[in-house]
């Protein structure tokens, strides 16, 4: 096992994968590179260098550039899929979901129910999601809670670079169509990652700390956030337990509950706007079907409800802080 950062997590499961199963391919804007410019064919591996090194190996067949069309992307994705490939298309920044939405919520989402069964979509849809490194409104959104809602669809959210990796292999060898969100902010991070290939269920929460007198349930790049107000509180004395759900949908409902039943307290920290969030949704789930467990309101912790700024000093102020995240557990502990 070796140190491995966000992004080399991802490219690894990606070579490894696509050595698996030569039914595996790549589809996507910029993957490849180099074309009609200077500089090496297959340099280029993405916008953010996840693909960089596979076109070396794999070749056209299997990387395929595409014009700038988010439509046709998934248009061709989900037929492939259909015709027994696994194709991990791409959508770059997923602000541009807006552009093909119809494809994966009216059609890709719905083709095994309609179908009666008979219909299987492997198709992996990854895409980047959140604000902090200055792309601006269009650029920076974390949108997870609008694929969320649509039956049909798994989404998965990693944390970290253990389980971008065990989280992408998982999401290519199922046979359902899975929302891949990585966020930009944690590409840097490194931690231990497993040389060889391994899965991580869906819908399997990840307690990284276990506490007693509160919970914290985080999701993708404010999970090391809420790591870091935990050990904070913790200085004070206060155990604080910190859940990652890991996959939005399927959500494990029973590792929340089981913690909310243990420490009777909840903060739910979502880098989503706070109106249809999924901070909204998981505290509804707990105040409906946890009550009984509650020693105090549950505070939810999100953006404000508006676009992210452009100016630095209001993006760093956009984003939920260790510092907000604290303030809204000990307003609870009180």
């Amino acid at each position: 096992m070796s140190k491995k950062t966000y992004l080399q997590a991802i490219n690894e499961a990606l070579r490894q994968e696509m050595r698996r199963d030569s039914k595996v391919i790549l589809i996507g804007e910029d993957l490849v590179g180099g074309h009609g410019a200077t500089g090496e064919v297959g340099g280029a591996g993405g916008p953010f260098g996840q693909m960089r090194g596979l076109y070396k190996e794999f070749g056209a067949d299997r990387m395929i550039d595409t014009p700038i069309s988010e439509s046709a992307i998934i248009g061709a994705a989900a037929g492939a899929a259909l015709t027994g490939l696994r194709p991990v298309a791409e959508l770059m920044f997923v602000d541009f979901v807006g552009v093909c939405f119809d494809q994966i919520f009216n059609q890709v989402a719905k083709f095994r129910y309609m179908f009666g069964g008979n219909a299987r979509t492997p198709l992996v849809i990854r895409a980047t999601i959140g604000a902090g490194k200055r792309a601006a409104a269009q650029h920076s959104q974390t949108l997870h809670p609008l694929f969320t809602m649509v039956p049909g669809l798994k989404v998965a959210m990693p944390s970290n670079p253990y389980d971008a990796k065990g989280l992408l292999i998982q999401a290519i060898r199922d046979d359902d169509p899975v929302i891949y969100l990585e966020s930009k902010s944690l590409f840097g991070m490194e931690c231990e990652v497993p040389d060889e290939p391994y899965r991580i269920p869906f819908g399997e929460a990840n307690i990284l700390r276990e506490g007693k007198d509160l919970t914290i349930v985080a999701l993708g790049a404010m999970v090391p956030r809420a790591e870091r107000a935990a050990a904070e509180l913790a200085k004070d004395g206060i155990s604080v337990e910190v859940l990652d759900p890991r996959t939005t949908s399927p959500l494990d409902e029973e590792s929340i509950l089981e913690s909310v039943k243990k420490t009777g307290r909840l903060v739910v920290v979502d880098e989503s706007p706070p109106r249809c969030s999924l901070a909204a949704d998981i505290a509804g789930m707990v105040a409906d079907k946890g009550f009984k467990f509650l020693k105090a309101p549950i505070k939810q912790v999100t953006c404000p409800h508006t676009p992210v700024p452009f100016a630095p000093i209001l993006e760093d102020a956009y984003l939920p802080s260790p510092t907000q995240i604290e303030m809204a557990a000990r307003s609870i502990l009180d």
